[in-house]
């Protein structure tokens, strides 16, 4: 793909993985900061996370990249299997993807490139950068193996960028510290595309389902099941990326197929209490915005099962099992604190100093 001559300003390729919606949203403030330095961003992803990237910045150029194609099982216990399985699929997807950046960089001019968790976009010819909060990854009791295997793969990048704080104080506990490098590592602090305002409360419960297939439909469907008993006004955000906006009113229960950034992060503020998924990016952005929330952790995914226990551990956040579920769970909420912000400002024009 040859991409539209710029103003002469350096390109930057920003590549987040299709794996849900959170690495795409996180790289959100990413681009935003690269447009207010005097970059040209280029957004290269697939599926709902370039879709949602490409509507919150139309006027971007974008390149579609080869699809992981990797899917949940139906049962938590199976994931690692079924992630085993795959791993010829996703081997195939990372060397297409790096047949596809050797392209875009023969025909295009690139001053570097900016990888949220996608294993193959890296080249170099120009400065490349592995963003990831797994600097050890949880698999049970294969984690050291994981984690050297993760490890290899940030080693072949000029830098690594953790979204989050150094130090005792932070979001992302054993996942994001403990672990040396032999490229240069930089805490960047918790990103978030949101800003904390205090607004009035309209909603009494929001419901935020996100992530890969089928469990995103699963739990969709016992949370609908659910909350037709709940007696408060439901805003319910199914983080299904569509062409165009559906609002669907069942009841006490406003469903909404997906929500742009500037809605979502409204909507947020103006609910009592959010139940999602324990994703790291949901847990910036909730901390960012000061919110109470009950955590349900997608089955089988270690991190999520970790970040939601931490934060109950630590009297944060309460959470369960997918299987536990019911309404009665949310009433634990009131003997929690919350997530909290940490007054903590990304020095981007130092970071961008890569390129």
């Amino acid at each position: 793909m040859v991409l539209k001559e710029g103003q002469h300003k350096k390109r930057i390729l920003v590549a987040p993985l299709n794996w849900g919606l959170g690495h795409a949203t996180r790289c959100i403030p990413i681009i935003n900061a690269l447009i207010a330095e005097g970059f040209e961003p280029i957004i290269a992803s697939d599926g709902v996370a370039l879709t949602l990237l490409k509507k919150e910045f139309p006027n971007l150029s974008s390149v579609e990249l080869p699809s992981y194609n990797i899917t949940y099982s139906r049962k938590g216990k199976h994931f690692k299997l079924k992630l085993l399985k795959d791993s010829p699929k996703l081997l195939k997807a990372i060397n297409a993807e790096k047949k596809a950046v050797d392209y875009i960089l023969e025909n295009n001019k690139l001053a570097g490139i900016i990888s949220d968790n996608r294993l193959g976009v890296r080249s170099k010819k120009v400065p490349s950068v592995f963003i990831t909060h797994q600097l050890n990854v949880l698999s049970g009791n294969t984690t050291w193996l994981s984690t050297k295997v993760h490890q290899n793969i940030i080693e072949k990048f000029d830098m690594c960028w953790v979204p989050d704080m150094d130090g005792d104080i932070n979001l992302s506990g054993k996942l994001g510290h403990g672990k040396s490098l032999s490229i240069p590592l930089k805490y960047i602090g918790p990103l978030s595309r949101f800003a904390y305002r205090k607004s009035e409360i309209k909603h009494d419960l929001m419901v935020l389902i996100s992530g890969p297939e089928p469990q995103r439909t699963l739990l969709d469907e016992k949370m609908l099941l659910e909350l037709k008993n709940y007696p408060g006004k439901v805003v319910f955000v199914k983080g299904i990326v569509e062409k165009e906006q559906a609002i669907l009113v069942i009841g006490n229960i406003t469903v909404y197929n997906f929500m742009t950034s500037s809605l979502l992060e409204k909507t947020i503020q103006e609910s009592a209490l959010i139940l999602s998924r324990s994703g790291y990016t949901t847990v910036m952005d909730l901390a960012k915005l000061c919110k109470k929330a009950f955590f349900i952790p997608t089955p089988g995914q270690f991190e999520q099962e970790y970040l939601a226990k931490r934060l109950t551990e630590m009297e944060l956040v309460p959470s369960c099992n997918q299987d536990q579920f019911n309404l009665k769970k949310l009433d634990d909420v009131c003997n929690y604190k919350g997530l909290k912000s940490f007054n903590f400002e990304v020095d981007f024009k130092e970071l961008f100093n890569l390129f």
